[in-house]
């Protein structure tokens, strides 16, 4: 029984940091709103978003394997969402020739794929980190 709470109490715990996590990527964006994008068709931005939780949600899986109690996912979560946050800001500092969101706003699928994989590949070095 013990295992089914923990269980529910992690799962509890990572929706609340992707959520989080999400809320914060949401308020970093200035050129548009994610959902409304998403609303709207925008794949792009879909790719880009999905990348972000799959990032998070890969750090926290990674916390979870190699935590003793909930604290510690918590800690790992919060130190993931931020350094998701830094590899986006470098994404688009490092893209020089155009602005990385000004592509997802105009719907740039490519744009998004690489989104979604700088999300993911930062999150496996973080996750890794963390063992």
């Amino acid at each position: 029984m013990e295992a089914i709470l923990l269980t529910f109490m992690y799962f509890t715990l990572a929706v609340v940091i992707v959520i989080f996590g999400l809320v914060i990527f949401e308020m970093m964006t200035r050129k548009y709103k994610d959902w409304d994008e998403i609303h709207k068709g925008n794949h792009a931005v879909a790719l880009s978003i999905t990348g972000k939780i799959i990032g998070i949600c890969i750090v926290l899986a990674f916390s979870i394997y190699h935590s003793a109690q909930l604290l510690d996912t918590l800690l790992w979560g919060g130190i993931g969402v931020v350094l998701q946050m830094i590899a986006y800001l470098l994404f688009e500092i490092f893209t020089r020739k155009f602005s990385v969101e000004e592509e997802l706003k105009k719907g740039n699928v490519s744009v998004g794929i690489i989104s979604v994989g700088v999300s993911i590949g930062v999150a496996l070095v973080i996750g890794a980190s963390i063992t």
